[in-house]
């Protein structure tokens, strides 16, 4: 890629960048939220033209006008968020677009379904080809979409934040699936914010700062510290600094809870846990053994079919959202586009979400536009959400500075306890080191944090007591400072749980 410019009216998101890939390399762009990483991984895909500069494969220099010019010439690419049809099941998502099909043009689901097995075993990405995307978990939907990339037979792949969703297992998996995927031939193209990640994978490093390619730099000549300071333009802090937790009573309890999940199967199972004031506790846990239903059914956006959830004492069990969260209990969702936004409404309408009906915001009925505008400039800064620009719509924000206005929004509403599920996911280390900062500070001001990633090194880090989930239960409960990655890794997959359970 040469020269490659692209603007947005007045914006420019990439400036004359140049970027150069060798055949059989995995090649990762590093860069800070809304740095234009994406948007020039887009560019090359031809989900936009660029409004300067060229693109050459194998010397030859062509006009990627769409998507399908650039599957033609081997480009195949696995977006942050999902393109998947949610009523559609696993293999029908797979095959979309090429399908195989026997006489009168009916479709061969049996030689389809087949095909999409022997991918899933040969890169180790087993998923159920017969469920629909609405029934499985996010990680599942993330093995989806790389195994759609898959199919398609790519001779170079670019993979926006593939592992945001998925355990340090998976993560393992994936890392070797992409070296074997170069030994093969083919051509990677990474985009991450996870430093260890593209130290365990990369070849090489191209690092972009506000739409500026910084440099290109070979891995294993850097540290993750180099690395770090070169995307932000400062030193960053990899360690978590805490005093020791000053415990107080319980805040939050939850009692023999029993939550069903969309196929009205047990998701959570007699599930009793007591989150107490001035503490982090953190849940670990492989994908889908319980996390999204528990956090739906404590916040209300999911039925407890049994058990109580009680907050400050009060019984606040299958109450409504909006109610939830006036008994002061924010709660930052997993999935920041169906569960945190509406994409279509401006930043700062999103900012104020869910408190568009009290003062200052409104009055009478009636919206106050240069307050919530005031407010939401306020917050935009201290969240460092790019563009600075409240009128701008949240679809048109990067994925991590979408998770910004989530993170101003949640923060800013004083809660006594804050349900984070996955905090970081997507965000740049310079932003991740600020959101660890503000829960330890909210932990250290007496209030209570749940904490639910798929990071160990997160919940390790930032817990003070870290609960073990497997199949819908709480199979253990560690003090931070005695677990380890091992014995987390053994409990979270099932290891020493008998038929009866803590």
């Amino acid at each position: 890629m040469k020269n490659i410019t692209k603007k947005f009216g007045d914006f420019t998101a990439n400036d004359s960048i140049d970027l150069t890939v060798h055949k059989g390399e995995v090649h990762a762009l590093l860069g800070e939220n809304g740095a234009g990483k994406t948007t020039l991984m887009n560019v090359l895909y031809g989900l936009y033209e660029p409004t300067f500069g060229e693109i050459y494969i194998n010397g030859n220099r062509i006009e990627i006008k769409n998507p399908n010019v650039a599957i033609k010439n081997g480009i195949g690419m696995v977006h942050q968020h999902f393109m998947l049809v949610e009523t559609f099941t696993v293999v029908e998502n797979i095959i979309l677009g090429m399908e195989t099909t026997k006489s009168m043009g009916i479709i061969d689901m049996k030689k389809a379904t087949k095909e999409v097995e022997e991918i899933s075993k040969k890169y180790g990405l087993h998923v159920d080809p017969h469920v629909k995307i609405q029934d499985i978990s996010v990680g599942m939907q993330q093995r989806v979409e790389i195994l759609k990339a898959l199919y398609r037979g790519a001779d170079v792949l670019i993979l926006d934040e593939p592992t945001a969703v998925l355990t340090p297992q998976e993560i393992e998996e994936i890392i070797q699936i992409m070296k074997n995927l170069t030994k093969q031939g083919k051509t990677i193209i990474i985009i991450t914010h996870k430093l260890k990640e593209i130290k365990q994978s990369a070849d090489y490093c191209t690092i972009i700062r506000r739409g500026k390619k910084i440099d290109t730099v070979k891995v294993d000549e850097v540290t993750e510290e180099d690395l770090a300071s070169m995307m932000v333009g400062r030193e960053v802090s990899f360690k978590v600094d805490k005093k020791d937790a000053d415990v107080g009573e319980t805040i939050l309890n939850l009692d023999n809870l029993v939550i069903k999940d969309n196929r009205n199967l047990k998701a959570v199972k007699e599930l009793s846990l007591e989150l107490k004031r001035g503490e982090i506790l953190g849940i670990a846990g492989v994908d889908g053994n319980g996390q999204s239903e528990l956090i739906e059914g404590i916040t209300g956006l999911r039925p407890i079919e049994s058990g109580t959830v009680k907050l400050n004492n009060e019984n606040i069990t299958n109450l409504t959202p909006k109610e939830i969260i006036e008994k002061r209990l924010s709660n930052i969702p997993e999935d920041r586009q169906k569960r945190g936004l509406v994409l279509d409404f401006t930043v700062g309408e999103n900012i104020i979400l869910e408190n568009y009906h009290k003062e200052p915001f409104s009055s009478k009925g009636r919206l106050n536009h240069k307050k919530i505008s005031e407010y939401s400039k306020e917050l935009i800064e201290k969240f460092d959400i790019r563009p600075r620009n409240d009128k701008q719509m949240a679809r048109n924000l990067s994925g991590g500075n979408q998770q910004k206005i989530i993170l101003a929004r949640e923060i800013s509403n004083n809660p006594d306890v804050l349900i984070a599920a996955q905090p970081t996911r997507g965000l740049d280390v310079g932003a991740i080191e600020y959101v660890h900062k503000y829960l330890i500070e909210q932990r250290d001001k007496g209030k209570a944090v749940l904490l639910i990633s798929f990071e160990l090194d997160e919940i390790m880090n930032l817990s003070d007591r870290i609960a073990v989930i497997f199949d819908g239960k709480i199979v253990d409960i560690l003090d931070a400072k005695n677990a380890d990655e091992k014995t987390l890794g053994y409990l979270m997959a099932g290891g020493g749980v008998k038929n009866e359970t803590k």
